[in-house]
């Protein structure tokens, strides 16, 4: 089992390096020729040692004097070899580091890239520091024998001139290398086959170790509000112990093959002293020739040693590219159409589910998905707005994350002014349709960049339009560097309700057709929050004149709709104005009064929770 496991690790590392080289021909072929420039130098200075000593030193020493052309010649030779052996490390140095950077580089970009393309049902069932450890640590672990894998094939070239020297020279002293040099590779692929699952299970650690780490800094407000900061540096331990002892076995085990790595050459030095010192008494050899191929097996010693470079990081870079390839293989991308509508149209768009059903994919893949809407219908008119109501866990925020296309249905459609959502161009649905969370997501960048996102046409004078319209010029302006302050790490700087109007004014730049608000205001004043709701519903005063579809609790709120849709278990129940619904659903009367009770008095929130059940354990539905 453990050679069967060597060779696939061997064969799979093997097939890694042949795809670093077809992606960087031309980068390889220039570290190979340094390489092999430095081998062949390294062959010939022994040679040039070997004469230098057999037609300079043992004549000077017999005879009692130097010949100066001889020395100088020497050590012109001498210096020769060495220019040239400088030159080659150069190139090979400089071409193995740029092609290594190079690969790192670019597969964080198809890494990230693909995160990117791939559905939020995918993200869900993956941790967001596996992602890290996936596009940083992985990455550097799959091109890590890029860095000696070019000295290794120099190498390769630098064994066969030496082993052909040596048969020229003397048979005898030959069979002594092609006992040494097997050696030294049958253990370099011992070291490699124990090393495999070491290196494995510690890249596997480094993940793991990673994603808690995320973890625990991420949600700081639970772990500290709840007083799990013992717990949680408890949980982190363990596995970073983990990740230690792993890290130490890998060492451990270096620690045993590399001095004998280092041995080999040196006993094989010494065997050559032994037989040559025998051969030169028999006269099958000159002083010259001995010392040449002595001089061989001394320096031969480190340039072989990497090769076992490369077999040893072979296991790590196998595990780290199994890894990529989990992400760049990941099916279930959503392929956008090429419909683009006439982008004169500004008029507010019309939203429309038909018979939309969905459910979210389970962790496992053996595991039915659960159901989170079913057969839900409504529309949402040109220039309208539409509330949607109900209980924790009914599908509100499925139905938000459907309409702008973050995630598909499973059955039904839902369309913008009569298209497919599935149909229209990435950049167009972008346009079209904007989200804005409960949860407000701020970069850490000014309160400018924060707002125009880069985006061509979002100017200062736009961004002020929209921070208007989203009641956040007043603070803006009062922040110390107005649309140039710094916001911090997720707007740690603002309030919650400053983080909402900023994430909203986000969305309004855009100046989109069609504004979805997942309960957006969550966190606003009720009075700002009607005065927001306004100004969102026609274009007067700089409005959007946008299509609203807002997820609401508040009384205020969802009064201020035209029409309101309450679901019950992602099924639409009923529909029609507030009054309405106020006096004919009683599940709705209930919910509305609930909730509002619950804002004035806090001692209620029990109230509340009981007639909001929780239907799902998806984070995604409330």
């Amino acid at each position: 089992m453990a050679s069967g496991t060597s060779r696939d690790v061997l064969g799979r590392g093997l097939t890694v390096l042949g795809r670093a080289i077809r992606e960087q021909p031309r980068i390889f072929a220039v570290a190979v020729t340094g390489s092999v420039l430095f081998g062949l130098m390294v062959v010939a200075s022994a040679f040039v040692v070997g004469a230098v000593v057999g037609e300079v030193v043992v004549p000077a020493v017999e005879s009692g004097s130097v010949a100066v052309g001889a020395l100088a010649l020497a050590a012109v030779a001498l210096l020769g070899l060495s220019v040239l052996r400088v030159v080659g490390i150069f190139g090979r140095r400089l071409g193995a580091g740029y092609m290594q950077f190079r690969l790192q580089a670019a597969y964080r970009r198809r890494v990230t890239r693909r995160y990117l393309e791939l559905p939020l049902s995918w993200h869900h069932r993956n941790a967001t520091g596996t992602l890290l450890s996936n596009a940083n640590s992985d990455v550097e672990a799959a091109w890590q024998p890029i860095a000696p894998l070019p000295f290794a094939v120099g190498t390769l070239v630098m064994l066969i001139g030496a082993v052909a020297s040596l048969f020229a020279v003397d048979w005898a002293l030959a069979l002594v290398g092609m006992a040494v040099f097997p050696a030294l590779f049958a253990l370099n692929v011992a070291y490699s086959r124990r090393m495999a699952p070491r290196q494995a299970r510690a890249q596997r650690l480094r993940a793991e170790v990673s994603g808690i780490a995320h973890e625990s800094f991420d949600g700081a407000l639970v772990v500290k509000t709840m007083g799990r900061e013992a717990q949680e540096t408890a949980r982190f331990a363990a596995r970073a112990g983990e990740l230690r002892d792993a890290l130490i076995s890998v060492g451990r085990l270096r620690g045993v093959f590399d001095p004998m790595l280092e041995t080999l050459p040196s006993l094989g030095t010494l065997a050559v002293l032994v037989v040559g010192a025998y051969r030169l008494r028999q006269g099958a050899i000159e002083v010259s020739e001995l010392v040449s191929v002595a001089f061989l097996f001394t320096v031969l010693a480190f340039p072989v040693r990497a090769i076992g470079w490369v077999l040893a990081e072979l296991p790590r870079s196998v595990a780290g590219w199994d890894r990529i390839r989990r992400v760049l293989d990941a099916t279930g991308e959503m392929p956008y159409g090429d419909i683009r509508p006439d982008p004169a149209v500004t008029t507010p768009a019309t939203l429309t589910f038909a018979d939309v059903g969905f459910a979210y994919e389970p962790a496992e893949a053996h595991l039915p998905g659960a159901e989170v809407l079913g057969e839900v219908s409504f529309t949402v008119p040109a220039g309208k707005t539409v509330a949607l109501v109900g209980p924790t866990g009914s599908g509100k925020s499925t139905v938000t994350a459907l309409a702008v296309r973050l995630v598909d249905p499973h059955s039904g459609t839902v369309s913008i002014d009569g298209v497919d959502v599935r149909d229209l161009a990435a950049d167009v649905l972008a346009g079209t349709a904007a989200l804005v969370a409960q949860v407000p997501f701020v970069f850490d960048d000014t309160v400018r960049a924060n707002v125009s996102l880069d985006r061509p046409g979002v100017d200062d004078e736009a961004v002020w339009a929209a921070l208007r319209l989203a009641e956040a010029d007043g603070f803006v302006a009062a922040l110390p560097d107005g649309l140039d302050t710094m916001v911090g790490e997720r707007g740690t700087s603002l309030s919650g309700g400053q983080r909402q109007r900023l994430t909203l004014a986000r969305a309004l730049a855009g100046r989109p057709r069609l504004l979805v608000l997942d309960d957006a205001t969550s966190a606003v004043d009720p009075r700002v929050e009607a005065a927001i709701l306004a100004g969102l519903r026609s274009s007067a005063g700089g409005g959007p004149g946008a299509s609203i579809l807002v997820v609401a609790y508040r009384r205020a709120t969802i009064a201020l709709a035209d029409e309101v849709i309450y679901l019950e278990q992602g099924r639409v129940v009923a529909r029609g104005t507030h009054t309405a619904l106020l006096a004919t659903v009683p599940g709705y009367a209930d919910l509305v009064t609930a909730y509002e009770q619950a804002e004035v008095d806090p001692d209620r929130q029990r109230t509340y929770d009981e007639v909001t059940p929780m239907t799902s354990g998806l984070e995604v539905d409330r």
